[in-house]
């Protein structure tokens, strides 16, 4: 029996339809039908009252780790804290529960800590007997205990990799930090977890996903990370035996340490990953840090928090003429590209890399695109649409917040601190924008990010920080960051060249989400008070209240 979703109104993917209805047979879209259409006999169908609110296509994340989430989430989580003593607490509270030999996990905010290190002897008060490797937020920094780096031979004698930093005490022994590459030092000596606990973390993953109304996304590293297994059997596995409801595409890992010597196993790859709904069509090649540890690549040095210029411009983990010939490599292969890049520099070489490559002659329509996107020189702001590479956008980012204001404005100046998130200014410029979450780097909730990509601000915030726009003038309009989240990220997967996700329009996949309110005939500060009533793929319900 088909579904009719009537009394509120439609995002169709591109427009808001105020007083329409939506039309759902058979997992397909049928009609969406205007207030001034005939109407439709009820007893005819199942009816989803929508209750004054909205009926959208699904969400797609653009790029997010809902295996790494999932498994956080069923390790030490300390996404619930905000302090250092809330962070001590939870990993004793977990510590006490567990007697594994490890104790791993993440998701601590670097803002609760000077500087943002937090000390291996602050963990040594609550583990002082097992090894602790927890991971931040933003993944790109690891807090450790000393009986891990112990395990590691971690001393004042070690040298930095080539690829990260230990954190350092005056005297030189590490303080308990591992910055990037370092972090492998301790990640590599963790036992190797069993199939079956990737297998339960894609479960809950993609369960918290539903919750929040996103139905596909783009796994952005698809390959051994941060002390994880490739987890491209776990999809597999998942659709093998019908866990995998989602649609999803992977992005096998580029190891910067391996060149275009890995290119045929990428190729291999794809193939044997790719089946039912998961795709193993791009590639994530992570050009550069982040800014808060100074390891985004900029295009002139970080300053002190005096405001002089030093010696650090970051890290280009891959180089940028080395870069020209991946990129141009990997495109010659029918692989879409997916490049995080956060400092200027680093955008400018991704930007750089496209467009060789394009003048290389590969510019078919692979969708390459580059995510985070934090600073961006002003001059490269319009090549994103003249090279057609897609702007990749983690909208919750765009805020004034403790992390934003410590830990990055003063380490770049006045002038480079406007450089930041220029969502509007891409937009204004023709650029194409999709957008994502990071999760678990940060919360994967969709109206959250479109809150703070039409406002600037986050939802729910105290205080000034919390609702002092940032850059106001970046803002987008609500309809253009609903897009985003829903057509946009749908073809950057490229469901328009499958089932029509991302739009709703008759003979499209009828993947959707239904919200309590409708955000359009709120005011713009109440977006993030929107909620998820209902999350459909293929016109079955998966998620309901």
């Amino acid at each position: 029996m088909s579904t009719l979703f009537t009394g509120g109104s439609v995002f169709d993917g591109r427009r808001h339809l105020p007083g329409y209805d939506l039309l759902v047979d058979d997992g397909t879209v049928v009609a969406v039908l205007g207030p001034d259409s005939a109407g439709e006999d009820l007893k005819d169908h199942d009816v989803v009252d929508l209750a004054g609110g909205l009926v959208a296509p699904g969400f797609t994340d653009a790029h997010c780790h809902p295996i790494q989430g999932g498994l956080e989430r069923r390790q030490c989580d300390l996404t619930g804290g905000a302090s250092r003593d809330e962070y001590l607490a939870l990993v004793r509270a977990y510590a006490d529960r567990h007697d594994g030999p490890w104790i791993r996990g993440g998701g601590w905010a670097m803002s609760a800590f000077p500087g943002g290190t937090p000390s291996a002897l602050d963990l040594d008060t609550v583990v002082p007997d097992r090894p602790v490797f927890l991971p931040n937020r933003d993944h790109h920094g690891a807090w450790v205990n000393s009986r891990a780096l112990e395990l590691a031979g971690i001393t004042a004698e070690t040298p930095d990799p080539p690829d990260g930093r230990i954190e350092r005490l005056p005297d030189g022994r590490p303080q308990g930090t591992l910055h990037e590459g370092a972090m492998d030092l301790v990640a590599r000596l963790q036992p190797d977890l069993p199939p079956e606990a990737y297998a339960e973390a894609l479960v809950e993953g993609q369960r918290y996903l539903f919750s929040l109304g996103v139905t596909a996304w783009q796994d952005a590293i698809v390959g051994a990370y941060d002390g994880m297994a490739d987890t491209g059997s776990t999809y597999l596995d998942a659709v093998a035996n019908g866990d995998l409801l989602a649609d999803v595409v992977g992005a096998l890992w580029w190891e910067r340490g391996l060149g275009l010597t890995q290119i045929p196993d990428l190729v291999e790859r794809r193939q044997r990953q790719t089946g039912g709904r998961f795709r193993a069509t791009s590639v994530k090649i992570m050009q550069d840090g982040v800014l808060e540890n100074g390891t985004a690549a900029l295009g002139t040095p970080y300053l002190d928090r005096c405001g002089h210029a030093t010696d650090n411009a970051g890290h280009s983990f891959v180089d940028g003429a080395e870069l020209k010939e991946v990129v141009a490599a990997l495109a010659a292969e029918g692989f879409q590209v997916h490049v995080h890049a956060i400092g200027d520099r680093g955008v400018r070489e991704a930007l750089d890399a496209f467009e060789a490559a394009r003048a290389a002659g590969h510019g078919e329509d692979l969708r390459h695109h580059i995510a985070h996107l934090q600073l961006v020189h002003p001059d490269d702001v319009p090549r994103f649409a003249a090279v057609g590479v897609a702007a990749n956008a983690q909208a919750l980012w765009a805020c004034n917040e403790e992390q934003m204001t410590e830990l990055t404005i003063p380490f770049l100046g006045p002038e480079r601190a406007t450089w930041q998130y220029p969502f509007g200014g891409l937009h204004r410029s023709g650029a194409r924008l999709v957008m994502g979450s990071d999760w678990p780097v940060t919360s994967p909730d969709p109206l959250a990010a479109i809150h703070t990509a039409v406002t600037r601000t986050s939802y729910g915030e105290e205080g000034p920080a919390g609702h002092d726009p940032f850059l106001p003038e970046q803002g987008l309009d609500l309809a253009t960051a609903f897009a985003a989240y829903t057509s946009g990220s749908a073809w950057v997967n490229g469901r328009d060249r499958i089932d029509g996700a991302g739009v709703l329009a008759p003979g499209n996949v009828a993947d959707l989400v239904v919200l309590d309110r409708d955000p359009f005939a709120h005011p713009t500060d109440e977006i993030g008070a929107t909620r998820v009533v209902s999350t459909w793929v293929v016109g079955k319900a998966v998620y309901a209240v």
